[in-house]
């Protein structure tokens, strides 16, 4: 299968000296966002460790999949979206409408996700930017209902990539990470910024 309508893939679209300022920057963003595994409304943790930047954040638990303003621990804010995320978004996104929402994923060791769909949303006309830092990840996407066919992809550190169109609701998900295969991220592992805009824009 090919990867659906809609899926781009931007390779090396962060050299070195910026994927490591970027992953030094969240890094210290998220010391006051502790990541957490959330658990699924099905009472299962995830093994990926999350956290967010930016107004909203998306959370996991019994109660549901939803977007918060606070973080579920600390009960304060999230730290702010970086600049050069901001820039990447209206690049490569949208120039009008800024990202009010930014997953932090947290991948070391056997961490993986399942093929899901990002649907918690309130506008699917804003596309979903992907970056990613620090060791490959053998990412999977296939169409809109689940348990079609999917198509295999490697992101490596710096490469960014936008879900719109057809692959906006398409399933996708990590296989695994390839350890080692970067030095970027202390102790190992990979970084995973998913911006997304969550309110209706005004």
């Amino acid at each position: 299968m090919s990867v659906p309508s809609g899926f781009q893939l931007f390779p090396a679209a962060l050299d070195q000296a910026a994927q490591k300022a970027l992953a030094q920057a969240v890094l210290g963003l998220v010391a006051t966002a502790p990541p957490a595994r959330y658990v699924t409304p099905g009472g299962k943790a995830m093994s990926v460790e999350m956290s967010n930047l930016g107004p909203l954040g998306w959370v996991s638990d019994a109660a549901g999949y939803r977007y918060q303003a606070t973080h579920p621990g600390t009960g304060r804010p999230w730290p702010p979206i970086p600049p050069i995320l901001l820039d990447l978004w209206a690049r490569h996104a949208d120039p009008l409408t800024p990202p009010d929402a930014c997953l932090v994923n947290l991948y070391r060791g056997t961490a993986k996700m399942g093929l899901h769909q990002d649907r918690d949303e309130a506008d699917m006309r804003f596309p979903v930017l992907s970056v990613s830092l620090g060791d490959t990840a053998v990412f999977r996407i296939g169409g809109t209902a689940r348990g079609g066919k999917t198509a295999s992809v490697r992101l490596a550190s710096g490469d960014v990539c936008l879900l719109g169109g057809e692959a906006r609701l398409a399933f996708h998900g990590v296989d695994r990470i390839i350890p080692g295969s970067s030095s970027l991220i202390p102790g190992g592992g990979r970084l995973n910024l998913t911006l997304r805009r969550a309110a209706p824009a005004l």
